[in-house]
């Protein structure tokens, strides 16, 4: 791809101070957070109504089945942007980073399948005999990666990366194991031919990047390469969704593909630019404006959700499965193979992580409407209890978080003081 120059001058416009700035995970946490807060009081507003409408209007091609609601666009359109980013970050983690060891990368993907297992198993003992109810066992299985990463970003200053590095692997199966679990289960149909031409189109987006052949000639002519991928990208993103597939599948399946290694004269690799380009629109576009559409949930019926065996068995699913599901499978994990823990993560570190993935919201919600579309009573409160739950993951997270990356800011000031005194 090409590279902008601009980056690479000593002077910056306030343009590019607000990009650099909306890089930071902790300014994009706090975007993020504070349009969820927006949705939600607003929702819960005598103007309620207002925003029902406003994330309920479509737009888009009707003859491509793409005529859908803002709400929709946000989560599946926008999102895939974020979703892009964060695939082409693991792919740099796999090739070159924390995830290039096969028994530290081993763990959070068994952590993530023990995370989405436990929570559907304690939510299908608790709705054994409700019919009308056990449906639901999917709803607890997700992690809603776009807001467990703003708010261990916000909270979790101090932290060593590779914790974020674990949640980030974690959520990303998570999400694809939800996706599978949606196809098959809550899914009527999945349409091959278009799943097929996506699978073609990424496989294409790879081969343009190799530097061989077609993409030699792409890469050595005076074409932006932005006209060849951006619409290749869209294109794959439309035949995902026409699919049936959850449409972010197509942002993570394209940052996987994505080049980490420079080749010829390039100053840094295809990936390292995409990353520097889109993220100030993830953080600052794409991850606001699906909170402001995903978050706006009606606290009614909240009274009724603890004796309702739907909103019990998902606050139960994602505020104690996630964590007994996380840590104890990844603890399990390090005794029976060869997998280990990161040597600067304690297992607290871990416990705290797994509160965090308790946060539902968006494909717990997605599932929850496809679960109880024709129950009225209980997708009101699933709903609540997805919300319920999220929050009190949110909370629990935020406390054991901030006393550990409190903990590791106070080690690495005796550190430093001691490297001081070693100076002298």
């Amino acid at each position: 791809m090409s590279l902008d120059p601009v980056r690479f001058s000593p002077k910056y416009s306030p343009l590019h101070r607000l990009a650099n700035n909306l890089r930071s995970d902790t300014v994009a946490g706090f975007l993020l957070i504070l349009a969820a807060i927006t949705a939600l009081v607003w929702i819960n507003s005598p103007l309620g109504d207002v925003y029902e409408n406003l994330r309920s209007v479509t737009f888009g091609p009707e003859s491509l089945h793409l005529n859908l609601s803002l709400e929709t666009w946000a989560a599946d359109g926008l999102l895939a942007i974020f979703f892009f980013v964060v695939g082409n970050e693991l792919k740099q983690e796999f090739v070159h980073g924390e995830l290039r060891n096969p028994r530290r990368a081993m763990l959070p993907i068994v952590a993530a399948i023990c995370g989405m297992v436990v929570p559907a198993s304690i939510y299908a003992l608790i709705n054994l005999n409700s019919p009308e109810t056990i449906q639901g066992w999917g709803i607890p299985m997700a992690t809603d990666i776009a807001f467990a990463v703003a708010i261990l970003a916000v909270v979790g200053r101090g932290l060593p990366p590779a914790l974020r590095t674990f949640l980030l692997t974690l959520a990303i199966v998570d999400d694809l194991g939800a996706v599978i679990v949606i196809a098959i289960f809550y899914t009527a149909a999945i349409s091959l031919l278009p799943l097929f031409g996506a699978a073609l189109g990424v496989a294409l987006f790879g081969y343009l990047q190799r530097g061989k052949g077609l993409a030699a000639k792409l890469n050595a002519s005076a074409l932006p390469n932005w006209i060849v991928y951006v619409p290749l990208a869209i294109l794959i993103w439309v035949l995902v969704h026409e699919s049936g597939v959850h449409a972010t599948i197509a942002g993570v399946a394209m940052g996987l593909m994505m080049r980490t290694n420079r080749q010829g004269d390039e100053p840094e690799s295809p990936s390292h630019h995409i990353e520097y380009v889109l993220r100030p629109w993830s953080a600052g576009l794409a991850l606001p404006v699906f909170a402001f559409f995903s978050a706006g949930v009606l606290f009614d019926g909240v009274d009724e959700v603890f004796t309702d065996p739907a909103g019990l068995g998902i606050i139960a699913g994602l505020v104690l499965g996630k964590i007994v599901g996380i840590t104890g499978g990844s603890w399990l994990t390090t005794k029976v193979t060869k997998a280990e823990l990161n040597p600067d993560l304690k297992w607290i570190d871990i416990f705290g992580m797994s509160q965090l993935a308790g946060i539902g919201f968006t494909v717990s919600l997605l599932i929850t409407e496809l679960s109880f579309a024709d129950s009225p009573e209980h997708l009101s409160h699933a709903k609540a209890g997805v919300l319920i739950a999220s929050l009190i993951a949110t909370l629990t997270a935020t406390l054991v978080l901030s006393l550990r990356g409190r903990h590791y800011r106070r080690l690495a000031t005796a550190r430093a003081g001691s490297g001081d005194e070693g100076g002298k």
